[in-house]
């Protein structure tokens, strides 16, 4: 049995336009340099209120924390404009459709996304039935701590060295390398392939497709 999880931002929907126009709106309110869109991709996948002390190159402080509550206030008011939408990369659709018809697969996520949008970009999209198990910002430590991972192996019975974390992140692969898991790395997320492949990648796969021959 192995056991596949997937980050979510970067890596199956892409999420990056909404998640820096719901930066730049909490940074204009409180009067703070307004973040690039390079800057905001780059800090995609860690837990808010840590992504947010890196935008402002600082230690996590209570404002950082004060600043989370209100990006989500924004995030979520964008959430409820009838053109919302986060949408599959392509092949993604395909990809977890093909996995969960394998009697040797599990598949889980692991994300520094909150449980409510999780739940709502599996609703959205039709996935709830495919992820048997998910960690989320609200469960565990932000990336790249290897909580996430160990604790879906552990619930799933599956070791980390039968697992494979797919992500678009360096703080993906850093977190599936201190687990003892298999580190894919996506080239059409947020982050580069070289930095990728510096922070651990064992393989950076170009299209879904690629992921079946490496579980293979």
């Amino acid at each position: 049995m192995k056991l596949v999880l997937f980050d979510c931002d970067g890596t199956l929907v892409d999420s990056a336009d909404i998640i820096h126009a719901s930066m730049v709106a909490t940074f204009r309110e409180a009067g703070l340099p307004l973040p690039t869109p390079a800057a905001t991709k780059g800090i995609i996948g860690l837990t808010l209120d840590i992504a947010i002390a890196a935008l402002l190159q600082r230690p996590l402080d209570d404002e950082c924390r004060q600043l989370a509550v209100r990006y989500k206030e924004h995030f979520n008011a964008t959430h409820r404009r009838p053109d919302f939408e986060e949408p599959l990369f392509d092949g993604i659709a395909q990809l977890l459709g093909t996995l969960a018809a394998r009697d040797d697969v599990l598949i889980g996520m692991v994300t520094g996304k909150s449980r409510r949008g999780v739940r709502r970009v599996l609703e959205a999209h039709g996935f709830e039935r495919y992820f048997v198990t998910v960690r989320t910002a609200d469960d565990c430590p932000s990336k790249p701590h290897p909580a996430m991972v160990l604790e879906c192996c552990a619930e799933m019975g599956v070791d980390p060295a039968s697992t494979l974390v797919v992500g678009d992140a360096i703080y993906d692969m850093q977190m599936a390398k201190s687990a003892g898991a298999r580190a894919v790395g996506v080239s059409w997320g947020y982050h580069h392939r070289e930095g990728l492949f510096a922070t651990g990648a064992d393989a950076v796969i170009d299209t879904p497709a690629e992921l079946l021959a490496l579980i293979d």
